[in-house]
């Protein structure tokens, strides 16, 4: 009966127009964001002869952003109607693309560079509008299993998206794939017009200022127990990525003394296991807590990172590396349904806007340190050292357990915003 119920819940979610609009726009976004990414990288290295400090600051375009406008486009994500928000920043970053093919067919080669960055910016306007229509138009009973639609399709562009970039920018060039970029982002903004229309709701606050409305933010954030628990544990699990991040070549050159093309190996196990681990949420989601998945997902991480750092076998990392894969995605669906669930509809921009840069700021914390602790500790410390902070970031959390059970937000807080 539960399997029954489960696929009807599922059918139900696929024939939800929002969900059946959402994922169209979201897969000509996709393959924008992994040929630009790609068709960048490949000209950026070939034009500078692959000079490290150019390369590096193509991802110091991709993150800088979200440090920057994440507080701010949360806000205004909270501000402005949502449907609208998604259609112009798709529209700004395809002008933006079409701008940069003329600065590179009539400038200089070095505009690339504002391509991600003005991107990036954008997103951070874009993707918490996207979470507030989220908790508009999907049931709270098929929260969870919508986010994992959403996962799977990361996964599978996590294969073949370099797949797809390499392909095009050797193909084409430079020109054709930031066309082609920019055709993406059309694409989703007149596939965003298909949405149902956004709800007109009172203007009482909105003549506050935005400073005032992203303080209310950190107060909501801080006075919901549940919000900042889920961020320490956020914290300490970026942290232990950021740890370990860089340090992949060198686990397969040094740890597992193999050349460095067997990355590509882990690489791709990490990203079938991905669409794997996604496709099996959406089947279990409605049997699962999403506090118990996210823990799982923790679990899980941590002890492959410790098999993959003892590790001096390739099987064996390999098969670490393929079970971590597996349950990243219990890791992410997690965290966006007990957001969801446990915020108000009206601080969901912020909420996102302040835990998200959390997680990436703990990330680049530790990557910009990882280089000098290689230097002063053995590999296998340091993975082990990573496996530890997600084992503190599931102690963290556990008052979250005890949390949900008293007191679940979201049963009389979003049914009221569904229809």
């Amino acid at each position: 009966m539960s399997t029954t119920n489960a696929n009807l819940s599922m059918t139900s979610l696929l024939r939800n127009r929002f969900i059946q609009t959402i994922m169209t726009a979201s897969l000509f976004i996709q393959i924008g964001i992994w040929v630009r990414n790609f068709a960048i990288l490949l000209f950026v290295t070939e034009k500078t002869n692959g000079d490290a400090l150019a390369v590096s600051l193509i991802s110091v375009a991709e993150f800088a952003p979200i440090f920057i406008f994440s507080f701010i486009g949360g806000t205004f994500a909270d501000r402005w109607r949502p449907k609208r928000t998604m259609i112009w920043c798709d529209l700004f970053s395809a002008i933006s693309i079409f701008v940069i093919l003329m600065a590179l067919l009539f400038g200089t080669w070095k505009a690339v560079f504002l391509t991600t960055f003005v991107s990036a910016i954008l997103s951070q306007f874009s993707q918490p509008s996207g979470m507030k229509l989220f908790k508009v138009h999907v049931p709270q009973e098929q929260m969870q299993a919508g986010m994992s639609l959403f996962q799977t399709m990361i996964a599978v562009f996590m294969i073949i998206g370099p797949i797809l970039g390499t392909f095009v920018f050797q193909q084409f060039g430079i020109y054709i794939s930031m066309a082609i970029v920019g055709t993406a982002f059309l694409l989703s903004a007149l596939v965003l017009t298909l949405l149902p229309p956004d709800q007109i709701v009172e203007k009482s606050e909105s003549k506050a200022s935005l400073w005032r409305e992203i303080k209310l933010g950190f107060q909501y954030v801080w006075s919901r127990k549940i919000l900042v628990t889920l961020g320490g544990g956020f914290m300490a699990a970026g942290l232990g990525l950021g740890l370990i991040h860089p340090l992949a070549i060198f686990l397969v050159t040094e740890r597992l003394g193999l050349e460095k093309d067997y990355l590509q190996w882990l690489f791709t196990a990490h990203g079938a296991a991905m669409i794997i681990g996604g496709a099996a949420a959406m089947v279990f989601s409605n049997r699962i807590a999403p506090h118990i998945l996210l823990m799982l997902g923790m679990g899980v991480m941590a002890a492959g990172i410790f098999v993959m750092g003892w590790s001096t076998m390739f099987w064996l990392t390999l098969l670490a590396e393929f079970i971590i894969g597996l349950f990243m995605p219990a890791f992410h669906i997690g965290i966006n349904t007990i957001i969801l669930n446990n915020t108000d509809e009206t601080f969901v921009g912020r909420v996102n806007g302040i835990l998200t840069p959390l997680f990436m700021g703990s990330m680049v914390i530790t990557m910009s340190l990882a280089g000098l602790l290689k230097k002063q500790f053995s590999l296998f410390t340091i993975y082990q050292a990573s496996a530890a902070l997600f084992v503190i970031g599931i102690l963290v959390m556990l008052p979250m357990f005890r949390m949900l059970r008293i007191s679940p937000l979201a049963s009389h807080n979003t049914v009221q915003h569904h229809r």
